[in-house]
């Protein structure tokens, strides 16, 4: 019996063109317990391209329920990704005028590191997130979310309860829905004719310009264009009403859309860069996954070499993108001695696949290896404001993205 053939997650077109394989690599949260000898499971990393819709997607899907019900991510690791949240809710409430009568939902909440700024102005919050041991944390702290996906059901459930939204959030969720016809008709159920949706996901254009491969992985199954969002939401009657450019995550799209309202110019004015970008080319491309081989290979090589010659090598990161470039550059413990991490969710264990060991950010300026790969290197900034002692110490960090070098 043969394999049906993959079909496109937003159009359903089966003529997908690949664009690059990154092999077999472990889900980036799967976590190894020290003492645990056996390999964790590998998934193929294989991207293709739509030619209909243009959505750049992955191949292979893994159940959501294998992904997101126990996840080692908490957003409120981060001071960056706090400052952005706390900026976006100080625009929401003063542009929609949010108050104690007023709804805010939002979709993947994680541990209420955004709902917070709202609850903090009497704006009453609902936050949804699968993972329960992160939505215990986000209901622990004031945060009130409820632990399930968002489906319909939930959708139409939560309004019969509450009403519709006056804003609907879905930021850095998107991409990991399997099913995107239906997430989107669940966040047009919570916003109603009236509410506004509010949704940021990376960047494909900033991806592909800059390299960033390793935000390719398995909770990631689509790539993002205002060009591919234009289709999706297109079928649902949902209306792209605005479009930025954001810093976050290496370049993300915030989209503002709803059942009402004028689409703005900055809509029409991306669409056209877009094109003219290559959004439907597959030159573009190529050239991107040639471009990823040759990086692959010289961070590899600048690591080995510095381990090779006598000089120690760390990591800064236990995040998901550690867990690719380690994985697809043969970065392993036999390379890089340990890996540090704020959050304490990870501390103690390994990263999968390379089996790196993670130790708390202390160990950086205790151990004093000779250099610090910067794996969350999206973060240089504060991570090399926080990590001042280590660089007066003589440690120098290396940013891999998008070529590898050794900071002064």
């Amino acid at each position: 019996m043969g394999t049906a053939p993959f079909a496109c997650r937003s159009c359903g077109e089966t003529a997908v063109q690949a664009v690059v394989s990154l092999g077999e690599i472990p889900l980036v949260n799967a976590l190894v317990e020290p003492g645990e000898t056996r390999d964790v499971p590998r998934y193929p990393l294989d991207v293709v391209r739509c030619p209909r819709c243009t959505l750049v997607q992955i191949t292979a899907t893994i159940p959501p329920e294998t992904l997101f019900r126990d996840y080692s991510y908490f957003s409120s690791y981060s001071s960056t990704f706090l400052e952005h949240a706390e900026r976006f809710a100080a625009w929401s409430i003063a542009e929609l005028g949010l108050g104690d009568k007023s709804l805010v939902v939002e979709a993947a909440s994680n541990d209420g590191y955004l709902l917070q700024y709202f609850v903090r102005q009497g704006v009453p919050v609902l936050g949804v997130e699968p993972a329960r041991n992160v939505a215990a944390i986000a209901n622990a702290h004031g945060v009130e979310t409820v632990d399930e996906f968002l489906d319909e059901s939930l959708a139409q459930r939560l309004v019969a309860e509450r009403g519709h939204a006056d804003l609907v959030v879905a930021n850095n969720v998107l991409a990991h829905v399997p099913d995107l016809h239906g997430f989107v008709t669940s966040l047009g159920s919570l916003a109603g004719e009236s509410g506004l949706i509010s949704i940021e996901v990376p960047y494909l254009c900033d991806l592909v310009d800059r390299l960033e491969f390793d935000t390719i992985y398995h909770e990631h199954l689509s790539y993002f264009t205002l060009t591919a969002l234009m289709h999706l939401f297109g079928a649902h009657g949902i209306a792209i009403r605005d479009v930025r450019r954001l810093a976050v995550h290496g370049g993300s799209l915030r989209v503002l859309a709803s059942r009402d309202g004028v689409r703005g110019e900055a809509v029409g004015t991306l669409l056209n860069e877009e094109a003219a970008w290559g959004v439907g080319d597959s030159a573009r491309f190529d050239r991107f996954a040639a471009d990823v081989e040759r990086l692959r290979r010289d961070l590899h090589n600048l690591v080995a070499g510095l381990v090779s010659s006598g000089s120690s090598v760390a990591a800064y990161g236990a995040a998901a993108k550690g867990v690719v470039l380690a994985n697809t550059c043969d970065l392993d413990a036999g390379l890089i001695q340990f890996v540090v991490d704020r959050n304490p969710h990870k501390q103690g264990r390994l990263m999968p696949g390379a089996l790196i060991p993670i130790e708390p950010t202390a160990a950086l300026s205790r151990e004093r290896p000779d250099y610090c790969l910067l794996f969350t290197w999206n973060l240089e900034d504060e991570v090399l404001a926080q990590e001042a002692s280590y660089r007066e110490q003589g440690g120098r960090f290396i940013v891999p993205i998008p070529t590898p070098r050794v900071l002064a």
